[in-house]
């Protein structure tokens, strides 16, 4: 079948008009679909756009106030560095000028110190003086020997230039069960004369005279300050020199071995102040013991008195006993003559009737 435009009942423009508008509705709808989804996505943009905006202003209003804080922080910091500085500023300069006055005090102490050096250098000749003659010797010796036993045992303890039964007065005596007697005399002119031997042969002689003469002195304190039944079984020989103590165990132990068969110590200022100590405690666990012993006798005589109390209060709760029973008999009569009374009064009454 042939086409004929002449036979075709719609005019052939009309179709083309027509198709040519679908196909501009076509592509208008095509074009508004893009623009539409175009517009779709910028709107989505713009809203995400706005919450970055929105973030970004918070963030940077955080950002503001973190830095304010910061500056805050920073002048808080800065003005407390200021006053430490100050603070600290003012105590070294404090403690230098304290530094300072700590300084002049122990430079005046240290001539204070030189000037009592001065003087005691120019007092050796008289210690030595002192030393030299027997008698101020002895002094010398008892003086150290007081402050010794004075600083280590209580006042009643003991008692200086004691006099024994037979008649020798004793430099020390400490008060224990058994008194022992302290002599404060030593033999210092023997080792003088053993410090000055300028040779072996004078220093032999003058350690064999020192032994002799410390021997004799034992012998001598053996005899006069150990009596039996009055005083201990021993007694002290105190020497106030440690060198002299110590020169006698190197040199002499035949003599310390003899004062100890003689039962006379030789002690020094040290030796002396830890025996002391030792005395010291046993005169406390002494004095506790007789304490104790006391003690013990009140509270045998208080328990002696809690008996006796005891029956005292047994023959208390008797007689108590009797009383409750005699109150209880007179209860009794009471009672009977209570009721005896009602009967009567009862008895009264039906009569009146």
């Amino acid at each position: 079948m042939s086409f004929d435009p002449q036979t075709w009942p719609v005019d052939p423009w009309l179709v083309a008009l027509a198709v040519l508008g679908l196909v501009v509705l076509w592509r208008v709808a095509r074009v508004m679909g893009d623009l539409a989804a175009r517009l779709s996505a910028l709107d989505t943009r713009l809203t995400h756009l706005a919450d970055t905006q929105n973030q970004l202003s918070g963030g940077l209003a955080q950002v503001a106030h973190g830095q304010t804080q910061t500056v805050g922080l920073v002048e808080s910091r800065l003005a407390d560095l200021g006053r430490y500085m100050g603070q600290s500023l003012a105590g070294s300069a404090e403690s230098t000028a304290a530094s300072v006055g700590a300084l002049r005090e122990r430079l005046q102490v240290i001539d204070a110190a030189q000037a009592k050096i001065e003087a005691l250098s120019s007092n050796v000749l008289g210690l030595q003086d002192i030393l030299s003659n027997k008698q101020a010797r002895g002094a010398f010796g008892e003086v150290q020997l007081e402050a010794l036993l004075s600083d280590a045992l209580p006042p009643d303890a003991f008692s200086l230039q004691a006099t024994l039964s037979n008649g020798r007065r004793v430099d020390a005596l400490i008060h224990m069960a058994q008194p022992i007697g302290v002599d404060a005399k030593f033999p210092l002119e023997a080792y003088r004369a053993l410090i000055a031997a300028p040779d072996d042969s004078a220093r032999t002689a003058a350690r064999r005279a020192l032994a002799q003469a410390l021997r004799a002195h034992i012998r001598a304190i053996s005899e006069r300050y150990i009596l039996p039944g009055e005083t201990a079984e021993g007694a002290l020989m105190f020497l106030p020199s440690e060198a002299v103590y110590a020169e006698l165990h190197a040199t002499l132990p035949d003599v310390v071995r003899e004062g100890f068969a003689a039962r006379v110590w030789v002690v020094s200022p040290t030796t002396l102040m830890a025996t002391l100590i030792t005395l010291r405690a046993t005169l406390k666990d002494t004095r506790l013991r007789a304490e104790a012993q006391a003690v013990r006798r009140e509270i045998a005589l208080m328990a002696a008195d809690a008996e006796r109390l005891g029956g005292r209060v047994a023959k208390l709760e008797q007689h108590i006993q009797q009383v409750q029973g005699d109150l209880g008999e007179i209860r009794i009569s009471a009672d009977k003559i209570t009721r005896r009374g009602a009967r009567l009064d009862s008895f009264d009454f039906a009569q009146g009737g």
